[in-house]
């Protein structure tokens, strides 16, 4: 069905469910030029098909540098997953000017925000339904499934977990791309903020290591019959 170009038509699962009362900020990024790394960092979570579920997949990249600079899968979705990813990311890579995601639940938290605005990081949000505003992350979520994901049929998350890491070193340390001059985007990252980081060392490693926060080898979301469709289409 791939590669006659032909889906199935259904409900799949929502990663951007809305939470009545959670402030919403603005979008900073219309119009704005971005042209160096550690200026714009982007968070998205997608679903991976498993077996007869699926598991949340969440990941911040650097905006100019398409560079993947943390990621964590979960079976829930809660904020847990989110944060963890965010603190790595900020820990081992410094911090951007501007942080944008989604109108999800997750990140409209005060949890998710406060730890922007203690980190002294703009808060900037996608208007709703505009999944261009955020067009950089969804491209990395089209190459994962379809390059990895899709193509590989995960049992479980453990091998979701390892096969998921190969393909994020592959793509952050291996994968040139045509946007950023055929160069890698950890290249572009690691040149662009060379004396940036206050001395700070940046353990390259990050990008090899599995991320996996409560996506165990067994349970997974559970996948209605109807959505099963997801795991071709």
């Amino acid at each position: 069905m791939r590669k006659m170009g032909i889906a199935a038509l259904g409900p799949k699962p929502r990663t951007t469910k809305p939470a009545p009362g959670h402030k919403i900020f603005p979008y900073l990024l219309r119009n704005l030029v971005i042209d160096r790394p550690n200026q714009v960092w982007a968070d998205d979570i997608t679903y991976i098909p498993i077996g007869r579920g699926f598991l949340y997949l969440v990941a911040v990249i650097d905006w100019a540098s398409r560079a993947v600079l943390a990621w964590r899968l979960s079976n829930t979705m809660d904020v847990s997953f989110c944060l963890s990813a965010l603190e790595e990311a900020l820990v081992r890579f410094g911090r951007p000017e501007i942080f944008n995601t989604d109108q999800g639940s997750q990140f409209t938290s005060a949890a998710f925000t406060s730890r922007l605005m203690a980190a002294d990081v703009k808060i900037s949000m996608d208007g709703r339904g505009r999944w261009m505003d955020n067009v950089f992350i969804e491209r990395l979520w089209r190459s994962l499934k379809y390059e990895d994901v899709y193509l590989k049929g995960y049992a479980d998350g453990r091998e979701a977990k390892s096969g998921i890491a190969s393909w994020m070193a592959f793509y952050n340390l291996q994968r040139p791309h045509q946007a950023l001059a055929n160069r890698t985007p950890m290249a572009v990252w690691r040149d662009g903020t060379a004396g940036a980081l206050d001395g700070q060392a940046v353990d390259m490693t990050l990008v090899l290591r599995t991320s996996l926060d409560n996506a165990a080898a067994l349970p997974t979301s559970p996948q209605p019959p109807q959505q099963r469709h997801d795991l071709v289409a």
